[in-house]
C-alpha cells in the first residue's frame, strides 16, 4: 500500500512539474525525488514495525499454545484418575452383585 502511494506521489509530482514553467522542471523533479525517498523510508519503517509485531504475536501464540497443551494434559490425567476410580467402584459393585447371586443360588440349591 505504501509503495502504491509512493508511486502515485512520484507520478503526480512529475506530472505537475511537466505542466509548469520549463526552468522549474529540474527543481520540481528534485523535490519529487526527495519526497519519494521520504515516503520510501516511511514505508520501510512501517514494514519493519509490522514484521516485529508479527514476530511478537507469533511468540505469544506459541506460548499460549504450549500453556493450553499443558492444561489439556493435566485435565486428561485428572479425568483418567477419575475413570480408574469409577471403574474400580463398578468392578467392586459387580463382584458384590455376583457374590450375592452366588449366595442366592447356593441357598436355592440347598433348600431343594
Amino acid at each position: 500500500m505504501k509503495i502504491r502511494l509512493l508511486l502515485i506521489s512520484a507520478f503526480v509530482a512529475l506530472t505537475l512539474s511537466a505542466c509548469g514553467p520549463k526552468e522549474d522542471v529540474a527543481a520540481k523533479a528534485e523535490a519529487a525525488k526527495a519526497e519519494a525517498a521520504k515516503v520510501a523510508r516511511q514505508a520501510g519503517a512501517a514494514v519493519g514495525t509490522v514484521a516485529e509485531a508479527t514476530r511478537d504475536a507469533g511468540k505469544e501464540a506459541v506460548a499460549a499454545t504450549k500453556e493450553a497443551g499443558k492444561e489439556a494434559v493435566a485435565a486428561t490425567k485428572e479425568v483418567g484418575k477419575e475413570m480408574v476410580v469409577k471403574a474400580a467402584d463398578a468392578t467392586k459393585e459387580a463382584a458384590d452383585a455376583t457374590k450375592d447371586a452366588a449366595d442366592r443360588a447356593k441357598a436355592a440349591v440347598g433348600s431343594k
